[in-house]
């Protein structure tokens, strides 16, 4: 039996299957897990969800930004963006039982000693808190006023957490420390919304999230996706998997270590350039 994780799909379903096919990868047996970001911009987001799906228990993905704009623009409460393909999805046979999936996604998981999520987690939170803080995001999503709560999910205020947050701020905080973190302000260690950029080219002041010295989740190694500009990388046990397959890099794989192979295998298949970076289109 062997675990899988794997980076942004961001509904590039043809480079998916073709990694699925070079891992061999085995529903009866193996697991997988994709960290976030299914769908959007790339031609296949429905399919991606449901070749997912067709996997059944052996296949995870945790929800990401994308997947919960999905969401939002699904129930009304967001505007569909220009650079959106998600019409797939919205427009399908199977709409309901595909959205369905998608809001019953975790934001976090814990799988053999790693954590796992989709762009970070914030200096303060330990593992326990980060998946906490998840589980009562994950209970909101998956109850009966989803449209309500969503319509509270969205935007960069607060961008600093405390314990003393509750509601939609508390709810927020921990939507965007999942979901969109990348760099935290060393002044106060809020969430910078701005800096996409790998850090040799990041504003001084700002630091990833996974390099704050003494951050409470140091001792356990967690992957995640979302920083397309960072890579395949590791780096203070933090693993990016997020190696723009969209953008016309690769879509990133690894092996968990196990009793019988204890290293990290790594996989990945090229991509065709699906969309051109900002800087690029007219």
């Amino acid at each position: 039996m062997a675990t899988y994780l794997i980076g942004d799909l961001q509904g590039c379903d043809r480079a998916f299957e073709r990694l699925l096919d070079r891992i061999a990868f085995d529903a009866a047996s193996d697991r997988l897990v994709v960290l976030g970001d299914a769908v959007n911009r790339g031609p296949g987001s429905a399919a991606c969800l449901r070749l997912l799906m067709r996997l059944g228990p052996a296949a995870q993905c945790l929800l990401g930004n994308h997947d919960l704009h999905l969401l939002a623009v699904s129930e009304g409460v967001r505007r569909a963006h220009r650079s959106d393909t998600l019409q797939d999805i919205l427009e399908a046979p199977d709409r309901d039982e595909l959205l369905d999936w998608v809001r019953r996604r975790p934001l976090a998981l814990l799988e053999q000693g790693w954590l796992l999520v989709h762009a970070g987690v914030m200096p303060s939170w330990s593992v326990a808190q980060a998946l906490e803080l998840a589980a009562e995001v994950q209970q909101h999503l998956r109850g009966d006023a989803l449209r309500d709560f969503l319509s509270d999910l969205f935007g960069n205020e607060p961008a600093s957490w405390s314990p003393q947050l509750r509601g939609p701020e508390r709810w927020r905080v921990t939507v965007n420390a999942l979901t969109r973190l990348r760099y935290v302000d060393t002044r106060d260690m809020s969430i910078d919304f701005h800096c996409k950029q790998a850090p040799a080219s990041a504003p001084s002041g700002l630091i990833p999230w996974f390099a704050v010295p003494g951050r409470a989740s140091r001792d356990t190694p967690i992957a995640f996706g979302h920083w397309s500009s960072l890579g395949l990388s590791w780096s203070h046990d933090a693993l990016c998997l997020d190696s723009g397959c969209l953008w016309g890099g690769s879509l990133s794989c690894v092996r968990l270590p196990g009793a019988a192979r204890p290293w990290l295998d790594v996989v990945q298949v090229s991509c065709p350039r699906e969309r051109k970076p900002a800087a690029e289109r007219a």
